[in-house]
């Protein structure tokens, strides 16, 4: 018997791990902490980017959102390299190109190699999640996948906590580039870690090796994704939810927090990092929520509800200075949802579309976020900033209209979203 078939055998009596399977997790949410630390690094350092580089809203954007592009526009050839050579090489090679990513935005000399370097490390960092998402499907039951992703997230995000407060630490103290540097250092590390421990399913190597899809084939398996019912309903979510929280949290809370509260950086850097936090927790309370609900829709229309909900507070009414954080904690928390929306993804796609099914549905999320964060940067620069000590200053309404933007995109998400069926294996 195959570990995939042993996996799925036990999945039922309560075993989650196979022997050798533990360590594999672990080592697939240790590259993803990689990922979701420079998700967020622009969040922190961009205002001393902002300075070294005199960057307005539009330029700091860019550096922020390139990683997503690239990121986006490789899901696509990633879930066909997933599904013709199998995920592990496609873990290793793209933590390859982020070392080398790294290492170039920590010895960029100037806006043009920052870019650069961000869009490489986006190619990098495209397969951390989708990868292992793949190696899961395989080698667990369907009943566990969605606890499995809010793990694999929730506690990838742990890398997340590392560009809040621990960045800004070392920024204030050894400057940003030796911060990347030893990210670095660190990835070479973790590239070790999956050369040891990440082994594939067999009988999902047999029926790669037996069916080797041709180019051809592979494309037209792109757009068989694209026609399985309630395809587009999920993408769209998957387009508007967690993009809207990657806009707040990876680019525009620290200059809220900044501009409008006069927070200065360590204090802003400990705020983020409780909403980091937040979301953590969230991420681990709702990746079992699909089994105690017996549905995949039923959480995340909750969840996402509540989101546009909380955004369009911010949008209407001025936060109060004593409750920022509160609310920073509520915000972070409701958009753990996610790894629900993600199962609700992968229960439609048959096993020789996971990885271009996984993959497209990445894209929404991904390539979502490059246009929520360039898009939010153009409603903030409708707005005159002043010029303060050679930095920008947005007006609050500024901050105002892109909370209310979010919140509106969310909202009408739920509606389409709703149409989508609900194949949840519990349902009777």
């Amino acid at each position: 018997m195959s570990e995939g078939r042993e996996a799925r055998r036990e999945g039922g009596t309560g075993g989650f791990f196979l022997k050798g399977s533990l360590m594999l997790v672990v080592a697939c949410i240790a590259i993803y902490m990689i990922s979701q630390f420079f998700r967020n690094s622009i969040n922190v350092i961009g205002p001393d980017l902002a300075r070294e580089y005199d960057l307005d809203a539009r330029s700091l954007s860019l550096v922020a959102s390139v990683f997503f592009l690239s990121f986006a526009v490789v899901q696509i050839p990633l879930g066909m390299a997933i599904d013709r050579y199998g995920p592990k090489i496609c873990l290793v090679v793209p933590a390859l190109i982020a070392l080398a990513g790294t290492l170039m935005f920590a010895l960029a000399r100037n806006y043009v190699e920052l870019v650069v370097a961000r869009a490489v490390i986006g190619v990098g960092c495209s397969s951390f999640l989708m990868a292992p998402l793949a190696i899961y499907a395989e080698r667990f039951p369907p009943t566990r996948f969605g606890t499995l992703v809010g793990l694999h997230v929730g506690a990838g995000s742990l890398g997340a906590i590392g560009a809040t407060a621990p960045l800004a630490w070392s920024a204030a103290l050894w400057g940003w580039r030796s911060a990347f540097l030893f990210v670095a250092v660190l990835t070479v590390a973790l590239i070790a870690l999956l050369l040891v421990f990440v082994r594939e399913d067999e009988a999902g190597k047999q029926r790669r090796s037996a069916k080797r899809e041709s180019p051809r084939d592979l494309l037209r398996g792109v757009a068989d994704v694209s026609k399985i019912d309630s395809f587009w309903p999920i993408f769209i979510m998957q387009m508007i939810s967690y993009p809207a929280f990657g806009a707040i949290v990876a680019l525009w809370s620290g200059p809220w927090l900044a501009q409008v509260y006069g927070v200065p950086l360590e204090t802003r850097g400990n705020m983020l990092l409780a909403m980091t936090v937040a979301q953590i927790a969230g991420l681990f309370i709702f990746g079992p929520a699909d089994r105690w609900f017996k549905s995949y829709k039923l959480p995340c229309m909750i969840g996402a509800t509540v989101c546009g909900l909380v955004l369009g507070l911010a949008a209407v009414i001025a936060i109060p200075a004593g409750l920022v954080l509160a609310y920073l904690v509520l915000v972070g928390f409701v958009f753990g949802f996610s790894p629900a929306l993600t199962a609700h993804g992968k229960s439609l796609f048959p096993p020789h579309l996971m990885g271009r099914g996984l993959s497209i549905m990445n894209i929404a999320a991904i390539g979502g976020v490059y246009v929520q964060q360039w898009l939010t940067g153009q409603v903030m620069d409708l707005f005159d900033p002043q010029i303060v000590n050679g930095a920008r200053i947005y007006p609050p309404e500024a901050f105002r209209w892109v909370f209310g933007l979010l919140a509106v995109e969310i909202l009408l998400g739920v509606a389409i979203y709703s149409r989508a069926r609900d194949p949840h294996p519990d349902r009777s």
